[in-house]
């Protein structure tokens, strides 16, 4: 059996904690570990960890002390992790499905990590997902453009953090950019897409809080090709928003179809599916 090791950084989540730790009691696979590290919360955070301690028969782990902010809890865990294959999911994400860790085990044998696609929802609604992040035609050229897997559905064996390092506490919101430039792009990790949604988000965390962060996101990412020594630019950087933007509009398309799709099927009899729709609608 392969072990995984969970990290949840928290700090101030008492509304949604608990259904993150539910996503990972619900997996199939069971040999986990779940590593909670809480930055010091001033609300019922912990209370609500400790209400579904007895659920982990011995699996969890948690600290709520001061940090000194997202990453520096991020590398507390590392630093407490000990299983074959490592990854983050956050105090307000969940686990999109029951067979996220065994599909990441079943995956990750020749390689040092997989990853895959993530998906988006707002005001706590499973159904009102308003964007979809696919890892798919990710390469990893593509990073000096500011491209990356979806961070979120990144898991990868303990020892390429060992030999490449942790995350970078200088910056404050990409990181995680430096961190998979580092392992990607520089040192050419060993990495398998899976074809599959591992992580939903909720809108609003650290890195999709408006033009401030994105502001902030750009600065990271010019300091992790500096510290790298990689060759790109703002004009380069630029690409990426524009890409966003035509997922976006696709994804909005899609949505609309969907529900044109789902009122004739209220309409008609049977079930169409929304490619089966386009086609009729087509001719």
């Amino acid at each position: 059996m392969m072990k995984i090791s969970i990290i949840t950084a928290t700090r101030n989540s008492g509304a949604t904690i608990q259904d993150t730790m539910r996503s990972i009691l619900n997996q199939s696979y069971t040999d986990f570990e779940h590593i909670i590290i809480d930055g010091a919360s001033t609300d019922n955070t912990m209370a609500r960890v400790k209400e579904l301690e007895s659920l982990y028969d011995g699996k969890l782990k948690y600290i709520s002390e001061p940090d000194k902010g997202l990453y520096d809890a991020m590398n507390k865990g590392l630093a407490m992790a000990q299983g074959d294959v490592v990854g983050l999911l956050n105090s307000d994400d969940i686990f999109s499905s029951p067979d996220v860790l065994e599909q990441i085990v079943a995956n990750i044998s020749d390689y040092d990590g997989v990853y895959g696609d993530v998906s988006y929802i707002r005001d706590n609604n499973m159904n009102n997902k308003v964007r979809y992040y696919s890892s798919r035609r990710f390469r990893a050229w593509k990073m000096i453009m500011g491209f990356m897997p979806a961070h979120p559905s990144f898991y990868c064996r303990r020892e390429v953090y060992d030999k490449y390092g942790n995350y970078d506490i200088q910056m404050k919101i990409a990181s995680d950019f430096e961190l998979l430039l580092r392992f990607i792009y520089i040192n050419r990790i060993r990495l398998k897409y899976v074809r599959k949604n591992f992580v939903t988000m909720r809108i609003g965390g650290l890195s999709t809080s408006g033009l401030k962060s994105h502001k902030q996101i750009l600065k990271d990412h010019m300091m992790a090709y500096r510290k790298n020594r990689v060759n790109s630019n703002y004009l380069f950087e630029s690409c990426r928003y524009g890409y966003k933007v035509a997922e976006l509009t696709y994804y909005s398309i899609r949505k609309i179809m969907d529900k044109i799709a789902s009122k004739i099927r209220m309409e008609k009899h049977g079930r169409q599916s929304v490619s089966e729709f386009i086609e009729t609608w087509q001719g």
